[in-house]
């Protein structure tokens, strides 16, 4: 029994179709929310700040006197959570070179404060 030409034709496409639709990629896509958006850029932009810190000379000194791998500080950092970078990024800052000069000035009003109400100064006289 012969085949005709086309129908031979059709056959062979139809079995490279169906052997290939086995190896068919399904990629499964949905919007994008926007706070995970959000959440994504806040914790590459907080990964970079932390990285920037980690690298000042003084930081960098310590972590080699602990004996702390730089390369072990960096996976570390891959797999931090965006809750746990913003906790580190602030001991950081409040740890290098006294802190924040917010936070001294914020002591200082607050200082100033609490010796007007007690009767130690007379900051805010009356006029």
């Amino acid at each position: 029994m012969m085949i005709r030409k086309p129908a031979k034709l059709l056959l062979n496409l139809l079995s490279v179709a169906i052997l290939s639709s086995g190896f068919a990629q399904f990629t499964f896509a949905g919007p994008i929310d926007t706070a995970h958006l959000i959440e994504a850029d806040a914790r590459s932009a907080n990964l970079e700040r932390v990285q920037v810190l980690l690298s000042q000379d003084a930081v960098a000194e310590q972590l080699q006197q602990l004996g702390v791998d730089e390369s072990a500080v960096a996976e570390r950092l891959q797999s931090m959570t965006a809750a746990e970078l913003v906790a580190l990024e602030w001991q950081l800052e409040e740890g290098i070179a006294g802190g924040s000069a917010i936070g001294v000035i914020g002591t200082v009003f607050l200082v100033l404060i609490i010796l007007e109400l007690v009767g130690v100064t007379d900051i805010f006289k009356a006029f």
